[in-house]
């Protein structure tokens, strides 16, 4: 993705909610396949800029996963950036959400949100409250829920491709998985792949649940520790920026696949990781099983199997990637992006 200097968003709009108070940015990177979508974040930031830029670069990020999965759609992202330390009370929560809610109104209908890391379903509810424009909705109000397991199917997807193309089998029985973020998806890939055989071992900055954990039988490692461990996949499922030249340098892991958005701090760490001898798959591409089940159902009108084949297609992307990237001599992050450009492309000329 583009190392920022010129802006190359379509559209950035950061605003101070006159609710809240809180510093929003709702940042649209491409509409070139269609209306932007990406998810509201609400998390705290040393200050507005670094939410800002957060924003900006997660919805560059929602371009290329749309781009790369064949949606028809572009890329967009919302930051609420809250003052370090602040407390979240219920009404201050409800007034973010109806100020976010107004932004994306603004938007008519070329920006649509769904829920991203510190928000969820029953928020997408309360920006109905003010705009039609937001998905997954809980199940009983027409949504799809959480985007979370669609998420880890995509996952399993892709770790099929990535242990074919690195251990010349897709079985992960007998490996050591190291899953760094024990929330909604890396929890879910932690159930999924220990009922396969692996060695799962986990990690969360939230040390209560180390326990939960430990009861249902995995390895614990601290979380300053995690990319440190030896295994034979890292499962990045937290928050991004954890692969740089000082942790590539570190790892002791032959293959990486997993949903954290922007877990490279740039591009050129994608070529350290393959002069490591370490296969990345992009995030981008690995992550976008929520999105493509999302779009299917609520509004493409698929049913759950239908979605969910479209979601397991991801394992043919990462092939097809991890295959050209190995003949042209490439990194992954290269073919991904090529794959993303030339579907960016076709749309520009149409």
């Amino acid at each position: 993705m583009s190392e920022h200097g010129a802006l190359q968003h379509e559209e950035v709009v950061i605003r101070r909610g006159r609710r809240s108070g809180a510093a929003i940015t709702v940042a649209v990177h491409s509409r070139a396949l269609g209306p932007a979508v990406g998810g509201c974040r609400i998390w705290t930031y040393p200050g507005w800029r670094e939410g800002t830029a957060d924003a900006m670069r997660l919805a560059e990020a929602m371009t290329y996963k749309c781009a790369a999965a064949g949606l028809e759609y572009g890329g967009g992202k919302t930051v609420v950036a809250l003052p370090m330390g602040t407390v979240l009370t219920p009404q201050v929560r409800h007034d973010v959400l109806h100020d976010v809610a107004e932004i994306v109104a603004g938007f008519d209908g070329s920006y649509c949100v769904g829920p991203d890391v510190g928000t969820g379903p029953e928020d997408m509810m309360v920006i109905r409250e003010v705009t039609p424009y937001s998905f997954c909705l809980p199940q009983e109000h027409g949504g799809t829920g959480s985007s979370g397991t669609p998420t880890a199917l995509g996952v399993q997807a892709a770790l099929r491709a990535g242990a074919r193309h690195v251990f010349g089998s897709e079985s992960l029985l007998g490996r050591r998985v190291v899953i760094a973020g024990f929330g909604s998806v890396g929890s879910r890939l932690a159930a999924d792949l220990s009922a396969q055989g692996a060695m799962v071992v986990v990690s969360d900055v939230d040390d209560q649940k180390r326990e939960e954990a430990k009861n249902a039988g995995y390895g614990w490692v601290d979380p300053d520790r995690a990319l440190l461990t030896p295994a034979d996949v890292l499962v990045p499922a937290a928050v991004g920026g954890v692969l740089n030249p000082r942790t590539v340098a570190a790892l002791d892991v032959p293959l990486i696949i997993g949903p954290a958005n922007n877990q490279v701090t740039s591009d050129s760490v994608a070529q350290l990781l393959a002069d490591a001898g370490t296969v990345w798959v992009p995030d981008f591409v690995t992550s976008a099983g929520g999105v493509i089940y999302v779009l299917s159902r609520e509004v493409g009108g698929l049913d759950h199997e239908a979605a969910a084949a479209r979601v397991e297609a991801i394992e043919e992307t990462v092939n097809h990637v991890l295959d050209a990237a190995r003949t042209a001599g490439t990194t992954p992050l290269h073919e991904s992006m090529a794959l993303a450009q030339r579907r960016l492309s076709a749309a520009a000329t149409q």
